[in-house]
């Protein structure tokens, strides 16, 4: 699960800042083909490769692992997006906030998470029925 995690938020974070995985490789010091490996999660990156990467995303290394609270489902299906896919109108963000301040988040949070459920059910339905 950690793998999906950093992998979730190194490419949600490489849409935000706008740069390539080819970009990212290279000012991180990595091949592209272990990038490739990476966020294909076909690769266990070391610490100093985690650290590499946060630096060169000029990131806090705690972010790339941070999965606020989410489920494997919800990783995987953010994962197998391509960057920038979410929904219009929705985005990911993180953040340190009072306790009221979360529980209002958390009830956001589950109300968007099952609007992301919904759609990710009616497309695999759709592929489902195209493949046939």
């Amino acid at each position: 699960m950690y793998n999906l995690t950093l992998i979730t938020n190194i490419l949600r974070i490489l849409d935000e800042k706008g740069m390539t995985k080819s970009e990212l490789a290279k000012k991180a010091g990595v091949s592209i083909a272990f990038f490739t490996d990476l966020t294909n999660d076909k690769a266990n990156p070391s610490l100093r490769i985690i650290e590499a990467i946060a630096e060169a995303l000029e990131t806090p290394l705690p972010m790339l692992l941070d999965s606020s609270d989410m489920e494997l489902a919800d990783l995987e299906v953010l994962a197998k997006r391509k960057p920038g896919k979410l929904p219009k109108g929705f985005v990911w963000k993180g953040g340190v906030l009072s306790e009221y301040e979360a529980y209002q988040v958390d009830q956001w949070d589950k109300k968007n998470r099952a609007l992301l459920t919904k759609e990710a059910k009616k497309n695999r339905a759709k592929s489902k029925q195209q493949s046939e």
